[in-house]
């Protein structure tokens, strides 16, 4: 589900080290446990081998819904509306997700995407402005995305603060990304594993060099 977005304005500010998720390696028989969150930010350790991305697609949902009474509304206009046209990426709750979004880099963009709607597609471009800290909504209990299972000791979800950059010179709509996925897919192009479509569920995603 695309974040819920509030109008929350952050410093951009740059946090050093590269925040990857800790993978699981078997080690002489046994399985070595994945590096916890720090506390303050939600960053961990990097981990080697560890593939490098430096570009992404961030999906939101720019008509309204309803959850729990709650409009989780937000498109690219929404972001463009707000103080400094920045704002927090919160209430990502897929761990691969939120794993990309622990990778991101200051001055890294990412393509808008409108998601859940009636036309789906890239809006637009914004930046990367604060890098992964801990998302204050997985303690409210007011708030849709709420998790009585995190704590602040041990927290599960992070964000990020984003800022928009300008929209597409026109929009990009999914059919027509789909066309260009499926030719790459025949020919061997570099959208073939594009994942719009290999990972299609996934809120937060890598861009392949080709896209």
């Amino acid at each position: 589900m695309p974040p819920k977005k509030k109008p929350r304005v952050s410093k951009a500010s740059a946090n050093s080290g590269k925040i990857v998720d800790a993978k699981k390696t078997s080690t002489a028989g046994r399985k070595r446990k994945a590096a916890a969150p720090d506390a303050k930010t939600g960053k961990v350790s990097e981990s080697a081998g560890s593939p490098v991305f430096t570009r992404w697609l961030m999906k939101s949902e720019p008509e309204s819904r309803f959850e729990n009474g709650v409009d989780v509304k937000f498109g690219i206009e929404d972001l463009k509306a707000l103080p400094d046209q920045t704002s927090c990426w919160d209430g990502v709750r897929n761990y691969q997700a939120r794993n990309f979004m622990r990778q991101m880099k200051v001055g890294q963009q990412a393509f808008f995407y409108h998601s859940n709607c009636k036309e789906p597609g890239i809006a637009g471009i914004m930046t990367i402005v604060k890098e992964a800290y801990v998302d204050h909504t997985q303690f409210d209990k007011k708030d849709v995305h709420y998790d009585a299972s995190s704590t602040s000791d041990n927290p599960k979800w992070s964000m990020v603060d984003v800022q928009f950059q300008r929209m597409m010179k026109r929009f990009v709509p999914l059919w027509e990304l789909k066309e260009h996925h499926l030719q790459h897919r025949a020919n061997g192009g570099p959208l073939k594993d594009v994942a719009l479509f290999t990972r299609a569920r996934l809120s937060v995603q890598p861009l392949t060099p080709g896209l």
